[in-house]
Formats: structure tokens, C-alpha cells, sequence
């Protein structure tokens, strides 16, 4: 099994900062990718950014110089540091990630609890 862990949500004011933390642990064999979603209250869920293990990063235009995601692949951790918090990027922050575990044959996606961050104005 394979579980993803997230923290560091949590309310901030307009134009501060959060650091989330998403930590992959278990039965991995080999990580592809990990990320961030978020879903806004009465939004379908969006992606916010992904890092593949080799190194590319994908960031929504929205967050596009304001967050930035890093990992420590020896820890199976990937962070988000948001700066220049705004209201509307108040939601619900979900880890994901594409894992091969252990004597698995297939790629799985696995999803954290979620984490809720709120940027009041």
C-alpha cells in the first residue's frame, strides 16, 4: 500500500505565504510524478503543479510566479511554497501522485486527504 501525507495548510492573509508538504511512503517501487490539486468550493478540482521525478514541473497560469514546487526524492516528499497569496486561491490543496509500487504491474494514481488552505481578503 501506498499513502500519501500532506500538511501546512492552514489561513493566511491576502499577499502572505503557505508551505504545503506531501510525503509518499510504503510499498514504492518507483514514483513518476507528484503534485497538487485544488478544489474550490462549487469548482471542479484543477491542477495546480506537477513535478515528474525527472525533473519537469508543470504550473497552471494561474499560480505561474507566485508558487513553486521542489522534492526530495530521498524522501519521497515534494513541497509547494505559495507566495503572494490571493482570496480566490482559497480551496482545498490535494497531493497527488503516479506511483509503481511494489510488485506492481501498473502505474496508480494515489490521492492525500487534502489539506485546506484559506486567504482571507
Amino acid at each position: 500500500q501506498v499513502q500519501l501525507v500532506e500538511s501546512g495548510g492552514g489561513l493566511v492573509q491576502d499577499g502572505g505565504s503557505l508551505r504545503l508538504s506531501c510525503a509518499a511512503s510504503g510499498s514504492i517501487f518507483r514514483i513518476n510524478s507528484m503534485g497538487w490539486y485544488r478544489q474550490a468550493p462549487g469548482k471542479q478540482r484543477e491542477l495546480v503543479t506537477l513535478i515528474t521525478w525527472a525533473g519537469s514541473i508543470n504550473y497552471a497560469e494561474s499560480v505561474k510566479g507566485r508558487f513553486t514546487i521542489s522534492r526530495d526524492a530521498a524522501k519521497n516528499t515534494v513541497y509547494l511554497q505559495m507566495n503572494s497569496l490571493k482570496p480566490e486561491d482559497t480551496a482545498v490543496y490535494y497531493c497527488a501522485a503516479s506511483i509503481l509500487s511494489m510488485g506492481g504491474l501498473v502505474v496508480r494514481d494515489y490521492w492525500g486527504q487534502g489539506t485546506q488552505v484559506t486567504v482571507s481578503s
